[in-house]
């Protein structure tokens, strides 16, 4: 009984501290990923970031020891934000074209709600690091070409267009960086309209 009684109580205050670290780390990454999309994953720095959340640089340490570290923490966590607003809400819908529907939907939503204050983080990531060779840019070509995979697979499901399912998901995914670049870049909110257009052509206008 005492024993018991000794380890529920010493368990608590261990508890509290994980849970107090994994809010610490939540508020980091969060701030990281919006300061990442407005300015790429090399503004991000521990003294940076130490001095946005106000946290200890010691602090920010005990939880990414590197640079490197804490980019690939961050490109992880904006794509757990991506798949929340973008991929899971279709996931529901029934299969076949109401779920690529679905998904070409919530994809021009995020881009208009600026999910992201800087716009896409994935197309800016992918533009700073395309030509850098590292675990950063294997990490962010990985959750692209799984992207891409999700389109196709989706395309051959829907059994839509007579080009192959690769070639509608590039046309696609085209689409909507081209939707990222004109909204961010132009500040033109028509793209969100041309881009439900050119889905239409691409996969059919019947509703």
């Amino acid at each position: 009984m005492n024993e018991t009684t000794t380890s529920v109580s010493s368990s608590g205050p261990t508890d509290r501290r994980r849970q107090r670290g994994e809010r610490t780390r939540n508020t980091i990454l969060s701030s990281a990923v919006d300061l990442g999309s407005r300015e790429g994953l090399e503004s991000l720095t521990i003294g940076r970031l130490a001095s946005d959340i106000e946290i200890s640089k010691s602090g920010l340490f005990a939880h990414f020891g590197s640079k490197e570290e804490l980019q690939l923490a961050t490109v992880d966590a904006a794509r757990e934000v991506f798949l929340r607003e973008v991929v899971y809400p279709s996931s529901q819908v029934d299969e076949g074209l109401p779920r690529l529907r679905a998904l070409l939907e919530a994809w021009i939503s995020y881009f208009r709600r600026d999910v992201f204050p800087g716009g896409c983080f994935f197309q800016a990531a992918s533009l700073e690091f395309d030509g850098r060779p590292g675990p950063v840019r294997q990490r962010v070509a990985e959750i692209m070409g799984d992207w891409l995979n999700l389109l196709t697979q989706l395309v051959e499901a829907a059994g839509v267009g007579a080009a192959p399912a690769s070639q509608l998901a590039f046309e696609i995914n085209a689409i909507g960086l081209a939707t990222n670049w004109q909204h961010q870049l132009l500040g033109d909110d028509q793209t969100f309209q041309q881009a439900t257009n050119a889905f239409d052509r691409l996969i059919g206008s019947s509703r």
